[in-house]
């Protein structure tokens, strides 16, 4: 049960549609989770020493590690057109197969330079799976910043995969979106014990166990972003099972109920499966409305969470969002989020950062929603942030995880008070 709040949605809400500077993370990114996610792939970015160190960086990997992605890297003889990059790319392949015998999966990411110079990774992909197929699949996707956000890459990443699975008549559910392993797991069990199966995911950890789709095949979002996925299994037949997110008690109980509703659970089957956790869920997050109630929330443009995210924080904890940006307002996904969005708050698509930056100074809010960018000339005028991008690294799915989740808004709050010298509930 939510709290209270406005029963009127944000569905015929009017919406602020922005097209200026941006300041984003590029879809690079999302290997940053992708390659932990899939045990038997590799990432190989063909792009600049500028798109290795932002990936070495972002992931924390130490030199001397072996983490399942690197750079081929593009040299100015390169960008210049006196090299075969193809023939280059080719030997690059064939000397990191042949030193990792364990990759499945091998998918060729462009850039931002591989793009200007026009290398044509999808037909590359094409001619090494002729090569080292069956052994290895090799994909090929675009992660590129020129046009995208940091999520889109996995989206890019999981519709490449699509067309590539396996045909099948047979009765399947897939629950879409990388997961950290124990939120997948917490997920498969209650899936599990409401009798829902079978039951794969996309991406799957392993190249063996990815799914099968066909016109048998349901399928639900676990990530907002996953727009091009949607279609390209909505192509290949599958039908989309229609849910809000599951983050917090209510999302995640909505995101049930409507597998359940469709494999022909009953009411009584559903509560006994989800009673205990949704009280664990309700005793987790009342730790920590004392500190969000009331308080104003502003959510900049940056990985597409941002309307579930305010919708979690206004229903549930009690905050009051001012402004919800998103990069892009996918209105068939987010159907259900905004029928229970607060119709007070703002919504906003694209970005024009200097303007959002004077609605935000006059605004004030308690707290902000930003990428990585913004956020320290931010906390330096005095604003409480929340980076974006921890949203998407931190397990914030499900029952488990709404206490967590709900944490990591109040603690820079009650940081904040701590500093002042005020006290928090």
């Amino acid at each position: 049960m939510s709290l209270d709040s406005p029963t009127m949605g944000c569905t015929d809400a009017p919406v602020l549609h922005e097209r200026g500077q941006k300041a984003v993370f590029c879809g690079l990114t999302g290997i940053v989770w992708l390659h932990r996610k899939m045990q038997d792939a590799f990432f190989l970015v063909v792009g600049s020493r500028t798109c290795a160190h932002l990936l070495q960086a972002a992931a924390g990997v130490m030199i001397f590690a072996e983490p399942r992605f690197g750079t081929a890297i593009l040299e100015e003889q390169d960008l210049a057109g006196l090299a075969d990059a193809n023939a280059e790319l080719d030997r690059e392949v064939a000397r990191l197969l042949e030193r990792r015998p364990d990759i499945r999966q091998l998918f060729l990411v462009g850039s931002c330079p591989s793009e200007v110079i026009k290398l044509d990774l999808e037909r590359a992909a094409e001619r090494l799976n002729t090569r080292h197929a069956p052994h290895v699949r090799v994909y090929s996707y675009s992660g590129s910043g020129l046009d995208t956000t940091f999520t889109q890459g996995e989206d890019t990443c999981l519709a490449a995969m699509v067309p590539t699975l396996a045909a099948s008549d047979e009765e399947e559910l897939i629950v879409v979106g990388a997961l950290p392993d124990v939120v997948e797991d917490q997920c498969a069990s209650l899936l599990s014990q409401l009798g829902v199966g079978p039951v794969r995911m996309l991406p799957a950890r392993r190249k063996d166990a990815a799914p099968t789709v066909g016109p048998n095949t349901r399928f639900i979002l676990a990530q907002p972003f996953l727009g091009d996925t949607a279609a390209a299994l909505e192509r290949r037949g599958a039908k989309r099972i229609v849910a809000p997110f599951p983050f917090g008690e209510e999302g995640t109980t909505a995101w049930l109920k409507a597998v359940a509703d469709t494999y022909g659970v009953s009411a009584e089957k559903f509560e006994d499966v989800t009673a205990a956790p949704r009280a664990r869920a309700k005793k987790a997050l009342a730790a920590h409305q004392g500190t969000l109630e009331g308080k104003s929330l502003f959510l900049f443009p940056d990985s597409q969470l941002e309307i579930p995210l305010a919708r979690f924080l206004a229903r549930e904890c009690g905050m009051v969002p001012t402004e919800v940006g998103t990069p892009f307002l996918h209105r068939a996904i987010m159907a259900p989020e905004l029928e229970m969005l607060p119709s007070s708050a703002q919504l906003s698509e694209g970005q024009d950062l200097e303007a959002q930056l004077d609605r935000h100074a006059a605004i004030n809010p308690d707290i902000t929603v930003c990428g990585l960018g913004l956020a320290n000339p931010l906390e330096a005028k005095g604003h409480t942030t929340k980076w974006a991008i921890e949203l998407v690294f931190t397990p914030i799915h499900f029952y488990e995880q709404a206490g967590d989740l709900a944490g990591l808004f109040s603690r820079p709050l009650r940081r904040r008070a701590l500093l002042a010298g005020e006290t928090t509930a």
